[in-house]
């Protein structure tokens, strides 16, 4: 292969590696909500979609006041208010990797940024025998407020 073949093929070749190297959230479990609460130990704010490692230990119960947050109205198609009022506890204690959305949805939200050390809710789902800590994020909760990551606002 000649140096321009090689050239006019690399466009092609980094399209081709991007598109492998992200997932669709289709192969998630959306019957079945998880509420995550931790620290946050890493954080990556970039796209395709923002992700949080958060730390989960101790009581992995859900509060009693998450499923009392106000979803807004764009939620409603999704059905919010049952997703996080029927969230399960984490299944298990450990460095979880909470995948967001892209940014420019996170920003339509004002999702405000964690930092490292700040400790942080997620209710999400898991994929059906996934044997990764790995959740994608359906909801963010932060300073009481829940932050959605599906829809738009209006």
């Amino acid at each position: 292969m000649n140096r321009r073949h090689f050239l006019l093929g690399l466009p092609a070749a980094m399209v081709a590696l991007n598109a492998r190297a992200h997932h669709g959230w289709s192969s998630f479990d959306e019957t079945r909500p998880y509420y995550f609460a931790g620290e946050v130990v890493a954080l990556r704010w970039q796209n395709p979609h923002a992700e949080v490692e958060l730390k989960v230990a101790g009581d992995l119960a859900v509060p009693p006041e998450v499923a009392r947050l106000q979803v807004p109205a764009q939620q409603a198609s999704v059905d919010g208010a049952r997703i996080l009022a029927g969230a399960q506890p984490a299944p298990r204690a450990g460095v979880w990797t909470c995948e967001l959305a892209p940014l420019t949805r996170i920003a339509a939200w004002n999702v405000p940024q964690p930092v490292v050390g700040e400790r942080i809710a997620v209710v999400g789902y898991l994929r059906p025998e996934a044997t990764e800590l790995r959740t994608r994020a359906e909801f963010v909760l932060i300073g009481g407020r829940a932050y959605p990551l599906r829809s738009l606002p209006a």
